[in-house]
């Protein structure tokens, strides 16, 4: 049984990875956050160790390995821009890490946690579920060889009320802004799908990104919103499309197992790491530069 640590328990996210924990039959031994509404626990892991200071919870890592109870990974789910402290953290206390999206906000800090892997001899793993999706994976088998280029529209809106601006992930110096925050899996799947990026442009709003990107292997228009105004219809709920050559696919459904899937795989060594998601890093570094 592989033991786990947590930092960020008290987060959205934070609940996928303690279910793909429960999933794959491994042990939150602690977890960590600022904040104390992290009762949720007592369902999956009732004796889970709880602190609010990161120094304490650092500490405690430290004890377990002094104490030959070592702990396997970290998982991360912390405000975008702690990610690199914490994964930094984790490594220091000889731990492999599991990291939500996106693994860092610049590439310069992808350089360093390579080089990090290489010191501690541990591995960095981030959460790219897309790749695991059965309608993404159905399309990537059937352009192997395919060389056509192909025309795509993607539309993500997810919307979000006034508390958005006022938490960190409205900073765009914490969470990197909508490209970070919500486009960071789109990118990076369609440059799986369809190759590196070539050229681009966009228009960025407050809180809609449009645009078009270039890739070796097909022309992508697409618009990243947290706007209401922009759903098709009036319900409170995410819009998601795909469009590719005017055929439409439906991958709103289908998300629950991803980070299952995630875990399961990364504990059997077929994870992703820093290398894989740094073209979408790159290309998103570029977009925010250029605009």
């Amino acid at each position: 049984m592989k033991k786990f640590g947590l930092i960020g328990a008290a987060g959205y996210i934070a609940k996928r990875h303690i279910e793909a924990i429960k999933f794959i039959k491994s042990d939150l031994s602690l977890i960590c956050d600022p904040n104390d509404n992290v009762g949720f626990i007592d369902s999956f892991f009732p004796n889970t160790l709880y602190f609010k200071e990161i120094e304490r919870f650092d500490r405690q890592l430290s004890r377990f390995e002094l104490n030959k109870e070592k702990i396997d990974y970290v998982s991360i789910c912390s405000p975008n821009y702690l990610h690199d402290s914490h994964i930094r953290l984790s490594l220091r206390n000889n731990c492999n890490v599991i990291c939500e999206k996106p693994l860092v906000l610049k590439s310069e800090h992808l350089n360093m946690l390579s080089e990090l892997e290489k010191r501690y001899n541990k591995k960095i793993y981030t959460i790219l579920q897309l790749r695991h999706h059965p309608v993404i994976k159905k399309m990537k088998s059937k352009l192997i060889g395919n060389s056509k280029k192909h025309k795509i529209k993607l539309e993500y809106i997810t919307p979000r009320g006034k508390w958005y601006d006022y938490s960190w992930k409205g900073d765009f110096d914490k969470s990197g802004g909508i490209l970070f925050n919500i486009g960071i899996h789109f990118f990076d799947m369609l440059i799986w799908l369809y190759g590196n990026p070539i050229n681009f442009s966009i228009d960025n709003q407050h809180n809609t990104v449009r645009g078009i990107l270039n890739l070796e292997y097909a022309d992508v228009d697409f618009m990243l919103s947290i706007d209401k105004n922009n759903l098709p219809y009036d319900e409170w709920k995410p819009y998601r499309n795909l469009t590719i050559n005017n055929e439409k696919f439906n991958f709103s459904e289908g998300f629950t197992e991803l980070h299952n899937i995630s875990y399961q795989n990364i504990i059997e060594g077929k994870g992703f790491g820093p290398e894989d998601i740094r073209p979408a890093i790159e290309l998103i570094e570029k977009m925010v530069k250029h605009d």
